[in-house]
């Protein structure tokens, strides 16, 4: 595993996924949900999948982290 940051191309995902991913945030600052993300950057750090971007609201950054779920139904 690398400890430094290494950069996906989050626009690769299709657009349903793309916008599930900016809408669903917490922001910090503004103790919100939901506020939504801009600029958003995919990347993987320690064997971990993150989204960052600006909070829509305050312009906070925000960090998503993405995990698969293993739960299939079927």
């Amino acid at each position: 595993m690398s400890d430094e940051r290494q950069l996906r191309n989050f626009h690769d995902r299709d657009a349903e996924e793309q916008n599930a991913f900016l809408e669903n945030t917490w922001c910090n600052r503004c103790q919100q949900v939901d506020l939504g993300m801009s600029d958003p950057v995919e990347f993987t750090l320690n064997g971990r999948l993150f989204i960052e971007g600006q909070c829509r609201v305050c312009g906070e950054t925000v960090t998503t982290e993405l995990v698969e779920d293993d739960d299939v139904d079927g």
